[in-house]
């Protein structure tokens, strides 16, 4: 029951929200935390955690950045994670994969509210929406990236794809390590099955990348990966392989 209502919610909050996004921004729509945008993004996401019976709890909420754009590098192990993330960051964006884009009215209405798309098959065509949301991080703009790209089966941290580590020394933004725990247990990868249940949210340390080059991306990369996993082993007792983090530096070198 509860993923038939679930579905029946998403189905209904995007088929009223998006087009309010799109016309929104149609008619110049102002920037900023409360801008239309804004609100109807957190509403979606609240609306969607509310059928779902997905309790939110955030831990480090002072470390929310709101008065500079930020990168939030989070783990990545079911669609909530972005649900539940959306649900309680002020003014945001996300790093999505571009086969969104072409779902019927949500693909709009996501472009329509700034999220940027990425396509990960065209290197050229990424390196230029990086481009694109290094520029939203300097006006103000936060963005969550899930730097592992697809969802994994378990909450054991997988190695780091470069790019959002390039975007965030680009903007010279602060990198806010973004802990999501319990959201396996609402909807894991392979299944439609949603079940009520509680999400943490750690925000960890931000990391600074301010005075830090292009080739010093790996270091940045690591350093992220490591402060993630350490918070996993000490938090969930989920401890991770560090021989992941070395090939991928090894990739990115």
């Amino acid at each position: 029951m509860r993923t038939v209502i679930t579905l029946f919610t998403v189905l209904v909050a995007t088929a009223i929200l998006a087009p309010i996004v799109i016309v929104a921004r149609m008619f110049g729509s102002r920037e900023g935390e409360g801008s239309v945008p804004q609100r109807v993004m957190r509403l979606w996401a609240r609306t969607l955690n509310w059928a779902a019976g997905a309790k939110i709890r955030v831990h480090g909420a002072e470390r929310i950045e709101r008065t500079r754009g930020a990168i939030y590098v989070a783990n990545h192990v079911s669609w909530f994670d972005i649900f539940a993330i959306a649900a309680v960051l002020p003014r945001y964006s996300f790093i999505a994969k571009s086969e969104l884009r072409r779902i019927p009215l949500f693909g709009l209405g996501a472009e329509a509210a700034g999220i940027v798309f990425i396509d990960r098959e065209n290197r050229k065509s990424a390196f230029e929406s990086y481009k694109t949301a290094a520029a939203e991080v300097q006006r103000g703009r936060s963005v969550v990236v899930c730097p592992e790209g697809t969802r994994g089966r378990d909450y054991h941290l997988r190695p780091f794809k470069k790019g959002p580590f390039v975007l965030a020394i680009a903007a010279q933004a602060p990198v806010i390590p973004t802990l999501i725990h319990g959201t396996i247990d609402i909807m894991r990868k392979g299944s439609f099955f949603v079940r009520s249940g509680t999400v943490d949210i750690h925000f960890l340390e931000p990391i600074e990348t301010a005075g830090l080059t292009y080739e010093q991306r790996a270091e940045l990369m690591e350093r992220v990966w490591r402060r993630m996993a350490d918070a996993m082993r000490d938090l969930y007792g989920i401890g991770t392989n560090e021989f992941p983090i070395a090939r991928e530096r090894e990739r990115t070198a």
